[in-house]
């Protein structure tokens, strides 16, 4: 049975984008980046097209992409176990939506393995959520680029000025291009804050009979 609800209900419903809104509040307020609808949209497009990419179903790529938009919606409770809160949050939210049980399952499932500390690509929807969310580097995800000079995290994100998730059929490869500017961050302050987000993409990417790859200024890295 198909479900009745699309990601554009989910992306229009009021209640859900109550509680992302708030959720990024949060997160402004404990100095993290961007996780409001620019993110949950680009990683709903990411997962998306490549599932699309990989022949899954019109119906498998609309439940990538509802969970590439919801997966953050935990931060509103707490940062800490965002991914399971999450989960639960959705469960109930699309649930009372209509939702059928064995989608349901599929996007929660999704949502509860998002997260690096308790990741794991159980399937190939979690895998395409894992790999948009974890690839998601770019300048406007900060809030302030006075922080760059305090914080890697927002170092590393606004010394990039270009970012790209590349999909080659014939090689089986996916591969996170990145353009940085080396004189605002150097490329070992990159491998200091995401060689473990690298690492559990290319375990996501190895779930899809993919292999992961990192490309940054033009020398593959990864």
């Amino acid at each position: 049975m198909r479900s009745p609800i699309t990601f554009k209900d989910i992306k229009e419903s009021a209640e859900i984008r109550t509680y992302i809104k708030q959720a990024d509040a949060s997160m402004q307020a404990m100095g993290f980046t961007e996780h409001n609808f620019a993110h949950g949209t680009k990683c709903a497009e990411v997962a998306g097209r490549l599932l699309k990419e990989l022949g899954y179903s019109d119906h498998e790529i609309d439940l990538a992409m509802i969970a590439g938009f919801m997966h953050d919606i935990g931060n509103v409770i707490n940062r800490v176990d965002h991914a399971q809160s999450g989960a639960v949050m959705a469960f109930r939210l699309l649930d009372k939506m209509g939702m059928p049980p064995e989608d349901i399952a599929t996007v929660v499932t999704a949502i509860g393995n998002h997260d690096e500390s308790t990741a794991f690509p159980v399937n190939a929807i979690a895998a395409a959520l894992i790999i948009a969310d974890k690839t998601d580097v770019r300048r406007s995800r900060v809030r302030n680029k006075e922080t760059i000079y305090t914080d890697i995290h927002d170092r590393v994100n606004y010394a990039v000025e270009k970012a790209d998730v590349c999909f080659n059929k014939q090689d089986k490869t996916v591969t996170l291009v990145l353009t940085i500017d080396t004189h605002i961050c150097p490329v070992m302050d990159y491998f200091e804050i995401f060689l473990e987000r690298m690492l559990l993409s290319r375990k996501a990417a190895g779930f899809l009979g993919l292999e992961f790859k990192l490309n940054i200024n033009g020398n593959t890295l990864l």
